[in-house]
């Protein structure tokens, strides 16, 4: 727990010996000038001190207070349990599901989404042909993009499975809207591939590692349940 100011003695030192120096000012004159000129400048210096060690100890707030002085002044809008359906054309293309939300009003407005976040893509006949989950997200209105981060999984209806630490999601880039220049693995029924950055469309049925940088074959038998 940060320790005030006004307990701790200090400030009493600093007023003290600014009083003693206000309490000779009148000898002032009587002094040479070039020790008349470093009184003054040692009094200036003992007030300057107080006044920058008065400021310290009003900075006794929580980091809560704190974040919530931020979120007033940014512009932060909170939502939970969110459920956000995303339409083309008057059909349903995506739904995402998250604990919470922020809207931030920044400069760059965004969303984000600081807990998890898991999302259902829809075919034209609004069958689920893909879903994404992931521990972080952070979508910017302006780009039509999302950023996704922390155990990010992509898993289509085959099963074939994408796993890395992040990932975005594109919906300007068609045809290849999930992206990543980051290590990735995808795990199909007979083989896992390690790789560096990958491009895959939003279905997932389609997808192309940059980078090989490893292949194992295993028996279908040993493919997991997700």
């Amino acid at each position: 727990m940060t320790k005030n100011f006004f307990d701790t003695g200090i400030c009493s030192s600093i007023l003290h010996r600014c009083y003693a120096q206000f309490k000779n000012i009148n000898s002032v004159g009587l002094l040479p000038k070039r020790r008349r000129r470093y009184t003054i400048k040692q009094i200036f210096i003992n007030i300057s001190s107080f006044v920058f060690l008065f400021s310290l100890s009003q900075c006794e707030n929580s980091d809560k207070d704190l974040k919530d002085f931020s979120s007033r002044n940014i512009g932060v809008e909170e939502a939970k349990e969110v459920d956000i359906n995303y339409t083309l054309g008057g059909k349903a293309k995506a739904k995402l599901l998250s604990p919470l939300m922020l809207r931030v009003q920044d400069t760059m407005p965004y969303v984000e989404f600081p807990q998890k976040l898991h999302v259902n893509f829809y075919n034209d006949s609004t069958i689920i042909e893909s879903q994404l989950d992931s521990k972080y997200g952070k979508y910017f209105e302006s780009q039509s993009r999302v950023f996704l981060r922390d155990s990010v999984r992509v898993l289509n209806t085959k099963g074939d499975t994408l796993y890395c630490d992040e990932l975005y999601w594109d919906r300007n880039r068609i045809g290849t809207e999930f992206y990543t220049d980051k290590p990735v693995r995808i795990r199909t029924r007979t083989q896992i591939i390690d790789g560096i950055g990958m491009e895959a469309r939003q279905d997932f049925k389609e997808w192309h590692i940059i980078q090989v940088t490893g292949v194992i074959k295993v028996p279908a038998t040993e493919f997991p349940d997700n």
